[in-house]
């Protein structure tokens, strides 16, 4: 389910996945394929982890990232998460032929 909520998001994001639902800053994103692919792995990832070792997972995972990198944007880049969802957002077809716990392959 998609919810817009123009005011939660700081500039430079504009979607947010909390299982089941994907939060959108404004209406016109709805249209956006890549976006909402990239959003739909995060709930997949989210399922696999019962959602609530999803967000520990994250976490924990961004500080690490946060004092490696010493750098915000950097460091969430390269949450295993994020770098699964931005790494095949563009394939439409991806979450068709993914298999479970493929975020794994992108801890480093």
């Amino acid at each position: 389910m998609i919810i817009i909520i123009k005011h939660i998001f700081p500039k430079k994001y504009c979607g947010l996945s909390i299982y089941p639902f994907i939060f959108l800053k404004n209406k016109y994103l709805r249209t956006n394929k890549i976006l909402l692919n990239h959003e739909k792995i995060h709930l997949k990832q989210q399922v696999e982890l019962i959602w609530v070792f999803f967000f520990v997972w994250y976490f924990i995972e961004y500080l690490i990232r946060l004092f490696q990198y010493k750098n915000h944007n950097k460091a969430y880049k390269n949450i295993s998460f994020e770098r699964e969802a931005y790494t095949n957002e563009n394939n439409l077809y991806y979450l068709k032929t993914r298999k479970y716990f493929s975020f794994l392959k992108y801890l480093k």
